[in-house]
């Protein structure tokens, strides 16, 4: 075939040809270079996003893609053998089809970031999770469609390779289907949105906040440091608590008061709460009431609410109401319970012992705190 291309053309028909692949080549790449800067200097005074578009879709211009016209157009300038010919428009329509998938999948990123730019601050781990998965799939579809047209223009059969491939499917499903069922799983994350990157979430045994969700796996960072490692089907199979979508945080706390406490000071204990309550910023008073009688004390419940779901100022909250109700049950005399056993001694079972005696006064009781734990 190249001895045939030799003796049908004459040297100063080779000369041509390269002279003009060339010159074809650094025409094309000298029009590429002006035409993005020129496009750059306009997207930088405009506030409309086509022209960012074209200017990242040219910035995907591969010099493949002009040395292929080049060739191709230099091949104009010979007398090519049937075969060569054939070769040469298949190898400059592939580099076609390559090039149009390198811009095809720059416009799909360029569009997906553009559109999932677009939103409040707190849907950020969502937009980022979503522009993940879709990205990735985007591609993969583009270049699935780029193969079948390469394949096709070498001249296979696409509908026959499609049909076994179908028919092998079938068999890699079975054998993957855990892996198949990840991967839906994922869609299903980025479609229905359960949790996004960045919530704090609880399922079963592991808590973390979501640092990642890919096509298999969902990645954690508990709350101890280390990285949890999720697979996506397993993820959706349970009960998830996100604790980031949670409007406001309710607070149920219990005090207890000696029994010796009266009652018009026991009457005052829930207004001194709900004033230690709405004295905060981040608190919503709901109620506080005096509840039931315990073993030792006298059992007080509140219930508030904290208008952040953020662990940390809920705890900021609660110690200051902590640290209020200490000085206003100090300020009104009212002594908070602790266990304690009180011992009554039957005077006349004790030999030895007045059985006049007057019972011992309530400072003599003993007091004894049980161990801890």
């Amino acid at each position: 075939m190249f001895r045939q291309l030799i003796a049908d053309n004459t040297l100063n028909d080779l000369s041509y040809a390269v002279l003009a692949a060339v010159a074809f080549i650094a025409i094309l790449q000298t029009a590429r270079r002006l035409l993005l800067h020129r496009l750059e200097l306009v997207a930088k005074s405009t506030v409309t996003v086509i022209d960012d578009f074209l200017v990242d879709v040219l910035s995907a211009t591969r010099i493949m893609l002009a040395a292929a016209i080049g060739l191709y157009l230099g091949s104009q300038f010979l007398t090519l053998p049937p075969s060569l010919e054939k070769w040469v428009d298949r190898v400059f329509i592939i580099a076609l089809i390559l090039q149009v998938g390198f811009w095809a999948s720059r416009g799909l990123i360029f569009w997906l970031r553009n559109h999932f730019s677009q939103g409040e601050e707190q849907d950020q781990g969502a937009r980022a999770m979503t522009l993940s998965l879709l990205s990735f799939l985007g591609r993969m579809v583009v270049w699935v469609l780029v193969l079948l047209s390469m394949l096709d223009n070498l001249g296979i059969n696409v509908t026959a390779l499609v049909a076994s491939l179908g028919i092998g499917g079938i068999a890699i499903a079975l054998a993957a289907q855990n892996i198949l069922g990840d991967l839906f799983a994922s869609l299903t994350i980025a479609i229905d949105k359960p949790f996004v990157i960045g919530d704090f979430i609880i399922l079963g045994e592991e808590m973390g906040t979501v640092e990642h969700v890919g096509l298999k796996t969902t990645r954690l960072r508990s709350l101890s440091g280390e990285q949890v490692i999720l697979s996506n089907n397993d993820l959706l199979q349970s009960r998830i608590h996100n604790y980031k979508r949670m409007d406001e945080r309710r607070a149920l706390f219990a005090i207890g008061v000696t029994y010796d406490t009266p009652a018009d000071k026991l009457e005052l204990i829930p207004e001194l709460i709900q004033q230690a309550v709405t004295g905060q910023a981040d608190a919503r008073f709901d109620r506080a009431h005096f509840k039931s009688f315990g073993a030792f004390s006298l059992d007080f419940e509140t219930v508030y609410y904290v208008r952040k779901p953020d662990y940390g100022v809920f705890m900021d909250v609660q110690q200051a109401i902590n640290l209020q109700l200490v000085r206003s049950f100090a300020e009104h005399s009212i002594e908070f319970a602790f266990p304690t056993q009180t011992l009554h001694l039957n005077h006349s079972a004790i030999p030895g012992l007045a059985p006049t005696a007057a019972p011992a006064p309530p400072s003599a009781q003993a007091a004894v705190r049980p161990a801890e734990g």
